[in-house]
């Protein structure tokens, strides 16, 4: 069987890119306070590209010959990113740094999935990592942009 690391890693990228959605639409259904008109419909955005992201990892996971998780039972049993119940208990700031863990969590996994398939030579699949660790590097930066900090990548 060929590319088995890089295909646990897209199914992997499927369950988490699955709960970071839930986790945006959860900040943005929650959302309130000062900045709550620029940052709710900014959440949108964030849906709609973490979204993109998944078709294209399950698609590619497809092409590979790949079953890609696509039931919420197998999506909340093998997510890594933590949720929250949704209530009105966290600030903004508090929801927009959970989703910067979020986005440190799948930086790193994109890193571990250019890795893999540079091990196993699938160079078609990490470039695909490759752009999508790079827009999530941007919006880690953005975030924390947000929350007066610096971005914190190269830590």
């Amino acid at each position: 069987m060929k590319y088995t690391a890089t295909k646990e890693t897209l199914n992997q990228l499927v369950a988490d890119l699955s709960q970071m959605a839930m986790v945006i639409h959860q900040t943005h259904w929650y959302m309130q306070g000062t900045n709550f008109l620029k940052l709710h419909p900014l959440m949108d955005d964030f849906m709609d590209e973490i979204n993109d992201q998944l078709d294209v990892i399950s698609e590619r996971l497809l092409a590979l010959d790949g079953h890609p998780f696509s039931t919420l039972a197998e999506m909340a049993a093998n997510t890594k990113i933590k949720d929250w119940p949704g209530n009105f208990d966290k600030t903004t700031p508090e929801r927009l740094a959970h989703l910067v863990d979020g986005y440190r969590y799948l930086a790193a996994l994109y890193q571990h999935g250019i890795e893999v398939s540079d091990t196993e030579k699938d160079y078609s699949t990490q470039d695909i990592f490759i752009g999508f660790k790079t827009a999530i590097e941007k919006k880690i930066w953005m975030l924390q942009a947000e929350l007066d900090q610096a971005p914190e990548i190269d830590a």
